[in-house]
This record gives C-alpha cells, structure tokens and sequence, in this order.
C-alpha cells in the first residue's frame, strides 16, 4: 500500500444530519407503506444501518454484495456479482442503498438485474454522489453528497479494506 493520509472532506455531524434528512424524507414518500432496502455489502452496511433508524415507515432489509473495484482505487468495468437477494422483491416498493455511485456500471447492472424480478417500485439512495466520473447514466432518487472526483474514505468506504470505519468522509492523499 502506497504511503497516504487522510483528510476530512466531510465531518461527522454533516453526515449523521443528512442521513437524518434522507430518512425523513424517504418516511415521507413511503408514508402507510413498508420499504425493502438492500444494501450493496460492504461497503453501504455503515450507511444503511443509519439510514433504516431514521425511516419510520416499517423496513426490511436484505444484502447483495457486488463490486467492480477489487484493490484498485478506480473501477474496473467488470461487475461482479457475489451473493444475490435472500427474499423475493415481487410486488415491493426497493430501494437500493449505495455508498457511493462513481462509473454508474454497478447500479446499471443492478437495477437492470432488479427491474426484472418485478418490484412495485425500484429506486436507488446514495450516500455519495461522483457524477463527473459517470460512463453509464444512473437515475438516483437520493442522495447524500455530490462530491468532486477524488478517492474517499470512511462511512463503510475502504482503500484495499480499510478505513470503512471512519465516522466521517475522508479524502486519501497520497504522499
């Protein structure tokens, strides 16, 4: 691993408190209803169990685990699919829950992937948001953060598995 530290891109409390807004906000649009959300592991575990204490509507919560990273720090263009739903969406109102949306691929191909097992409605929230790095256009319901092209940390974010348990989002400057 190549010498680096880290610095504070977004703190702590800016965090918890979108978070804190995000689950309003989906309570609201799912009033009398029960939401299914499937967090994308490992990366999204810190940021769903955040955001299902903050829904008040009733959840369920199921894990998929994919990635197209590997050890790299950029995506690789190959999703990799490695433990798919324990129920069936059928007729449920899904949210995807991601850490951060980068290339788009991932959440292309799973959205195409859930699309197909016929949920009542499928949409996608993310924690962080790196549009100018977008080679497949995504449609993201919500999100937490629009952030700048540079490789973060922390909240369930890793560099070759560390650092997912930083409290906060950090940037990795390499020295």
């Amino acid at each position: 691993m190549e010498k680096h530290h880290i610095d504070v891109m977004i703190d702590e409390d800016a965090v918890n408190n979108r978070i804190k807004e995000l689950g309003e906000q989906i309570s609201r649009d799912y009033a009398d209803r029960e939401v299914y959300l499937i967090c994308i592991l490992k990366g999204s575990v810190y940021f769903t169990c955040e955001l299902a204490k903050r829904i008040t509507v009733p959840v369920i919560m199921d894990f998929m685990q994919c990635s197209s990273y590997g050890a790299a720090t950029k995506s690789s263009g190959v999703v990799k699919l490695s433990k798919d739903l324990d129920m069936a969406i059928t007729d449920r109102d899904v949210i995807i829950i991601e850490d951060i949306i980068d290339s788009g691929r991932t959440l292309n191909h799973l959205k195409d992937l859930l699309g197909q097992r016929n949920p009542a409605s499928l949409k996608i929230c993310t924690l962080l948001d790196k549009p100018s790095r977008r080679v497949v256009d995504v449609d993201v319901d919500y999100t937490g953060f629009r952030i700048e092209d540079k490789f973060v940390v922390g909240y369930g974010l890793d560099y070759d598995q560390l650092y997912r348990n930083l409290p906060y989002i950090g940037v990795v400057e390499f020295d």
